[in-house]
């Protein structure tokens, strides 16, 4: 069977994308093909929830799927608001987020535990987003990383492209602390710059990690299944 390739609908940002992060090919085992939003960047996708993005992500994933990619992603959990729209626009299907998991996270965990939320800001991250899921009644716990240093300066604001992994590596861990509580039965990672530290964050909390890394590969085996017979 040929591969099928992913389709990945990335922000404005020029910071080195490192293993594990969505846009560096190498964290994948399968083809992904990118397209940049211009105009798309941080501040307006996740700090302003600019709706005149849409028509941008529109175009650029049906670029996509007319290159013939199998599904599209996000490089941002944000774009979450979007995702009925580009799903109903693309024709292939499109899931924006990690926290389209969130429903199905939720549904595997006892009563008295919830889910954590790793974000890029909690105070951008609203019901509204949640919402979009099908989330907005199940038990959360959010943390943000917004008031980080390094996030602050190289990832959300853009005052320079030259990424200190330690010191990020540091903030993550950091703030996923404020998650670790005896109710935490499993965690989310919104924002896809975090991933690549998604081993880091399951040593501190112990719990199960989703994150868009997770998502896209149950994806694309969806998209090519295995035969068990010969």
């Amino acid at each position: 069977m040929a591969e099928v390739p992913i389709g990945v609908l990335c922000l404005q940002t020029a910071f080195t994308k490192i293993p594990g992060h969505i846009r560096n090919p190498a964290t994948f085992d399968f083809p992904v093909a990118y397209r940049v939003v211009t105009g798309a960047t941080p501040q307006r996708v996740v700090t302003q929830a600019d709706p005149a993005l849409l028509g941008p992500f529109i175009e650029a994933a049906s670029d996509l799927a007319a290159a013939g990619v199998g599904a599209i992603t996000t490089g941002c959990g944000f774009l979450v608001l979007f995702q009925r729209q580009l799903a109903a626009a693309a024709g292939v299907p499109v899931y924006t987020s990690s926290l389209i998991q969130l429903p199905m996270v939720a549904a595997m965990l006892r009563p008295d535990q919830h889910v954590g939320l790793l974000v890029a800001k909690k105070e951008a991250l609203t019901r509204a987003h949640l919402a979009a899921v099908g989330g907005a009644e199940l038990p959360v716990r959010v943390a943000g990383m917004a008031g980080q240093p390094e996030f602050g300066e190289v990832i959300l604001g853009g005052k320079r492209n030259d990424l200190d992994v330690d010191r990020l590596r540091g903030e993550v861990l950091s703030v996923t602390g404020q998650l670790v509580d005896p109710g935490l039965g499993a965690l989310i990672i919104e924002c896809t710059d975090l991933v690549p530290f998604a081993r880091d964050i399951q040593d501190i909390t112990g719990v199960p990690v989703f994150d868009i890394v997770t998502l896209t590969r149950m994806v694309h085996q969806s998209l090519t299944r295995q035969s068990f017979h010969s």
